[in-house]
């Protein structure tokens, strides 16, 4: 019998930036499981039916949102898309947000969302970003808030925020991934055209190489990607890129926000993960296979990164 879908309330409050609504609806909405499964019902929630919105600040619309507040009364997960100028809340929706920490729900902000959950007081004692550009107005206005101007996102859990924009579909698919693993997050990452891979400590201030202009790390990456599994050192991935370890480890930092050992250990975390998940491999051999080298290696690297075993990950997302 097919489990009852986890329920994402999406608030569609005044103000809100149309893109940073449509990306969690985008993302949860189109997630399916291997089974052929939606894992994910979607509720668009406003104060009222008709809320304005707005696409770059100045430009505003008017969009309908489906369902009342009432609707994310009992939502698993409830998300604050950015607000084009950040103000306070209404009363109601501070509530709402209370109540769902209140009673364990998973509460979540995209960009200038973040200072709505300040506002309930979700965000305080914890890490947590929104755009740079506003980064400084959060923490004056909500100094017990750690506010980190540059992570792509935090996760605090149940608190999860991001930056804006692009950093959104990221913090999504880090959910899905939380959620359902990371074969199920790589799915809806092609169903949404983007990399599935960025992690929330990456800088949002990385100066992008467009793909084929000299100096473009791409087929580098793409190389690593391929040997994540064997023993590459630094020294090999500069032969491969033809330049210094020098010129490679600036370039990293420019063009990813890592270095070029912690990049290829996310790919051999991101390889084993795979494998639980879709094989029955002995554990040695996910080790040996995703570059570990020992299953000791690969249970410290789960601990530290996933905050569970190799084990534990299997019995929750392995299909076997």
């Amino acid at each position: 019998m097919p489990a009852e879908p986890h329920v994402v309330a999406v608030l569609a409050l005044d103000g809100v930036v149309g893109f940073d609504l449509a990306i969690p609806c985008q993302v949860f909405g189109s997630t399916r499981l291997a089974e052929g499964e939606y894992p994910y019902e979607v509720r668009v929630c406003g104060v009222r039916p008709a809320v304005g919105a707005t696409a770059s600040g100045t430009g505003y619309y008017k969009i309908q949102a489906p369902y009342g507040l009432e609707a994310a009364a009992d939502a698993d997960t409830i998300v604050v898309p950015g607000l084009a100028i950040p103000r306070r809340a209404p009363a109601e929706v501070l509530e709402l947000l209370q109540s769902a920490a209140a009673r364990g729900a998973r509460t979540v902000s995209i960009c200038t969302g973040a200072f709505v959950l300040a506002q309930a007081g979700l965000l305080d004692g914890r890490r947590a970003t929104t755009h740079w550009a506003a980064a400084a107005e959060l923490g004056r206005g909500h100094p017990c808030v750690d506010v980190d101007a540059a992570a792509l996102f935090t996760a605090d859990h149940p608190v999860f925020t991001s930056a804006g924009v692009a950093a959104g579909l990221d913090l999504c698919l880090h959910l899905v991934r939380r959620d359902h693993g990371a074969a199920a997050a790589a799915r809806t990452a092609r169903v949404v055209v983007m990399a599935p891979s960025r992690e929330g400590d990456q800088a949002q201030f990385i100066d992008h190489v467009p793909a084929g202009s000299d100096g473009s790390l791409a087929p580098t990456l793409a190389w690593l990607s391929r040997h994540a599994g064997e023993t590459v050192t630094v020294a090999d991935i500069a032969r491969q890129a033809r330049v210094s370890v020098r010129t490679l480890t600036r370039r990293f930092r420019e063009q990813t926000g890592s270095a070029p050992l912690a990049w290829l250990h996310e790919q051999r975390l991101l390889l084993a993960r795979r494998m639980l998940e879709t094989t029955d491999l002995p554990m040695t051999a996910v080790a040996e296979r995703s570059g570990h080298g020992s299953v000791t290696a690969l249970r410290a690297h789960f601990q530290r990164e996933l905050r569970t075993s190799p084990d534990r990950y299997r019995r929750s997302f392995g299909a076997f």
